[in-house]
């Protein structure tokens, strides 16, 4: 535990944007945790876990504080169900490896996802079919201004699309120490995304299981998705828009080939990267800020662009977008300014 001045947080973030942390230091228990906030007349603090959904825009004059709780333990059974505790700092496509290696189903549809374990309710993350909220038990977390361990159900988080209380509510003050989740030992698969099914069938699998729906993800992404530790990126930028029925049937005239999948409420999800392939940005590049020319839907760091640039280059996208659908994309993204 080494309080630290002036450090770049570069190697911090899978965008690779080289800022500077005022002050940084990281933290592997909770005492660490708790002896880090109190220590007297530092700025306030920044939890930083694996680095991979946020973009820095400026110099952060904040206490950088890098969760590194390790650990990962199957804390209660029963004869259908396994309730698996990890720790917020581990990393997430590792903790997915161990439950699929277990045979314990419910997450193999989010592997190769990047980021640590302790993000992923806070985002409610998800992918073919699958969200955080299907097999989320409970966390614990630390409550930054009363100094004691509170834990959330899955109520208690309010978990939406790619939402949860962490990012508005209560943003800034809780630090996630672990999550536990509820996985199965007899796991109804979820395939129903296309490409699943197509991985599946060029892998000439016979019979599903965890470990071969996990592969076949990996596939998928690896295939269309860069590599952090090769190019800057942070994954999808963008939510997929959820719009009103009628509004998609007026699009559907006009662009047949729009694809729509069923959302919540009665509304339609409509796919972002498909929208912002349509106005010209898929492969765009300026300078080293870009759009990711197998997936629209990913903004890269091609190897100095600044926060700045990338912001700037999402913003236009958003323009666009709504200038030629009437759509009003969102950052999944979080924006560190």
């Amino acid at each position: 535990m080494t309080l630290q001045q002036n450090i770049s947080l570069r190697p911090f973030n899978s965008f690779g944007i080289d800022v500077r942390a005022s002050h940084f230091a990281a933290f592997s228990s909770a005492d660490e945790l708790e002896q880090l906030l109190a220590l007297p007349g530092l700025p306030a603090p920044f939890i930083l876990g694996g680095g991979s959904n946020i973009l820095f825009t400026n110099d952060v004059q904040r206490l950088v504080l890098k969760n590194e709780l390790k650990g990962t333990e199957i804390i209660r059974e029963t004869e259908s169900e396994v309730y698996v505790r990890v720790q917020a700092g581990e990393n997430w496509h590792a903790f997915v490896s161990y439950c699929v290696n277990k045979g314990l189903g419910g997450i193999e549809n989010l592997s190769l996802i990047p980021g640590n374990a302790g993000a992923s309710p806070m985002q409610n993350i998800g992918a073919y079919g699958v969200e955080i909220k299907d097999v989320f038990h409970q966390l614990e977390a630390w409550h930054i201004r009363d100094q004691c361990i509170v834990t959330f159900s899955a109520a208690d988080c309010a978990f939406g699309y790619r939402e949860s209380v962490f990012k508005n509510r209560y943003k800034n003050q809780f630090v996630i120490l672990n999550v536990t989740f509820r996985l199965s030992r007899k796991p109804v698969f979820n395939t129903s995304y296309g490409a699943i099914e197509a991985e599946l069938e060029k892998m000439g699998v016979q019979e599903l299981s965890v470990r071969n729906i996990s592969q076949a993800v990996i596939n998928i992404r690896s295939s269309k998705l860069p590599d952090p530790k090769e190019t800057g990126n942070a994954g999808s930028f963008f939510k997929n828009p959820v719009i009103e029925p009628s509004l998609f049937e007026q699009l559907k005239t006009e662009y047949p080939g729009i694809p729509g999948y069923p959302g919540a409420a009665g509304h339609v999800k409509v796919a972002a990267g498909w929208l912002i392939e349509q106005c010209g940005w898929k492969g765009y590049r300026r300078g080293d800020a870009g759009c990711y020319p197998k997936q629209a839907l990913v903004l890269v760091n091609y190897g100095n662009a600044s926060g700045a640039e990338i912001y700037a280059l999402s913003q236009e996208i958003i323009d666009s977008v709504h200038k030629q659908f009437g759509i009003v994309l969102e950052r999944e993204v979080n924006i560190i300014t």
